[in-house]
C-alpha cells in the first residue's frame, strides 16, 4: 500500500469513529436559540437507546438493500448508455436514457456512495462495499469529501469557522458573517453552484485551504499538502471528464453528440437534485448557528442538540427517500451518521417523540415547503 493510500485510509477512519461523537478538545453550548434548553443527560440516553435499539436489528436485510440498490444503479446506468445510442431510431429512447442515466448517478452519490463512505456498511466486511475503498462516479475526490464532509462538517456541525460546509465559504446565510457586495448577487452564484455543483464539491477543500487563491487562514491544520491535493483533484476530475465526455461518445460512434449531450445533461440533473436536497437538508430558515467557544468540551448530549438544531428534514414516499439517499431525513443523519440511512425511516417518529418531550423543533417539511425556505434565507443575507 502506497503512503497516499494509507494517509486516505487513515483518515476515513478517523472520520467515522469522530463524526459521530461530541468534541473533544474544543462551556455549555449555546445556539442562536434563546429557547429554554433540555436535560442532555437525558437527551443523550434517550437518542443513545434509539441508536441501540436500531443498531441491534442491523445485518442481512440491510446488506441484502445495500447489494439490490448497486444492481439498480448499475442496470439504469448501463441501459441510460445503451438508450441514448437508440436515440437516432426514437428521440424518446434518448430522453429515457438521458433519465435513467441520471437516475443511476443519483443514486450512486446519495444512496450508495454517501452513505457507504459514512462506514454504515463496513461490518459487512465487503471489500466493494466499504468506507475505506468506494470511490464514488462524480468529479469530487472521496478522500476529500471525507476529511472535510465526514469529519469535519459531522463534527463540527453548523459551528461558524469550524464547519466549512456553512455556506462553503460563497454564501453567506446568517448574521455571523459580515455582509460584502459580493452578497448582492449570491442568489446568481447558487445557482451557478447547482448547476456545477459536483465541481464545487471537488474544489470546496483546494478553495478552504487556499491552494489556488489567497492566503492560508494560520489556525489550519494540514493534513495533506497542497500538492497532493492538486494531484487528486485533476486526478479525479480528469477520469470523470475523460469517461463522460470522450470516451463513451467516441464508443458511439457517429453518434457522438447524442451521447455527449445525454451524459452533459444527466450530469446537470444529478448535480441539480444533489444540491437541492443538501441546500433542504441543512439551510432552511429554522437551521441555527453556533460559536466556537460555546462548544468547547460539551458533552454527547450537547452535540446532539448541536446536530438537531442544525439540520432539517423533508417529507416525501418511499421512492423519495431512496432518491434522496435518505438525506430527507438529515436529522436523523446528523444524530446517527453511521447508522445505515434506510433505518432512518424507523428511528424518525422515535426521535421526534424524543424532541418533542424536551420541547426541541423537530424541522420538518415537504419539499416545496423547505425549499422555499432555502431560497428565502439565501435572498435574506443577501442584503445587510
Amino acid at each position: 500500500m502506497n503512503t497516499s493510500v494509507a494517509i486516505d485510509n487513515q483518515h476515513r477512519e478517523e472520520a467515522i469513529e469522530q463524526a459521530h461523537s461530541p468534541i473533544s478538545e474544543t462551556k455549555a453550548i449555546r445556539s442562536t436559540s434563546t429557547k429554554e434548553k433540555p436535560n442532555y443527560e437525558l437527551l443523550a440516553a434517550q437518542l443513545d437507546e434509539i441508536k441501540a435499539d436500531i443498531k441491534r436489528k442491523v445485518g442481512a436485510e440491510d446488506a441484502a438493500y445495500i447489494r439490490r440498490i448497486i444492481l439498480v444503479q448499475r442496470i439504469c446506468e448501463w441501459s441510460g448508455r445503451i438508450l441514448l445510442m437508440l436515440g437516432f431510431i426514437q428521440p424518446l429512447l434518448w430522453v429515457a436514457g438521458v433519465l435513467s442515466l441520471a437516475t443511476a448517478k443519483i443514486l450512486d452519490n446519495m444512496e450508495i456512495g454517501h452513505n457507504v463512505m459514512h462506514g454504515q456498511y463496513d461490518w459487512m466486511n465487503d471489500k466493494h462495499i466499504n468506507s475505506k475503498g468506494y470511490e464514488w462516479d462524480i468529479a469530487c475526490d472521496g478522500a476529500s469529501w471525507n476529511r472535510v464532509h465526514n469529519y469535519e462538517h459531522h463534527t463540527y456541525t453548523n459551528i461558524i469557522g469550524k464547519d466549512r460546509d456553512f455556506g462553503y465559504g460563497l454564501l453567506r446565510l446568517s448574521n455571523d458573517f459580515r455582509w460584502r457586495v459580493k452578497n448582492l448577487w449570491q442568489f446568481a452564484t447558487y445557482i451557478v453552484l447547482s448547476v456545477l455543483f459536483q465541481w464545487g464539491v471537488s474544489y470546496h477543500e483546494m478553495a478552504a485551504e487556499r491552494v489556488f487563491f489567497g492566503k492560508k487562514k494560520d489556525n489550519r491544520k494540514n493534513q495533506i499538502t497542497h500538492n497532493e491535493l492538486k494531484k487528486r483533484f485533476f486526478s479525479k476530475g480528469a477520469r470523470q471528464l475523460v469517461k463522460d465526455y470522450v470516451l463513451f461518445p467516441l464508443l458511439a460512434g457517429p453518434l457522438f453528440l447524442w451521447v455527449f449531450t445525454g451524459n452533459l445533461i444527466a450530469n446537470l440533473l444529478r448535480n441539480l437534485w444533489t444540491s437541492t436536497i443538501i441546500f433542504c437538508g441543512h439551510f432552511t430558515g429554522d437551521v441555527e448557528t453556533f460559536k466556537q467557544e460555546d462548544c468547547v468540551n460539551e458533552t454527547r448530549g450537547q452535540w446532539y442538540y448541536r446536530q438537531a438544531l442544525g439540520s432539517s428534514n423533508i417529507k416525501g414516499g418511499n421512492l423519495f427517500h431512496v432518491l434522496t439517499g435518505h438525506l430527507s431525513f438529515q436529522i436523523e443523519h446528523h444524530l446517527f451518521p453511521d447508522i445505515p440511512a434506510r433505518r432512518y425511516r424507523e428511528m424518525a417518529p422515535k426521535v421526534k417523540a424524543v424532541f418533542e418531550e424536551h420541547g426541541m423543533h423537530y424541522n420538518t417539511g415537504g419539499f416545496l415547503k423547505q425549499y422555499a425556505s432555502v431560497l428565502k434565507r439565501i435572498i435574506r443575507y443577501s442584503f445587510p
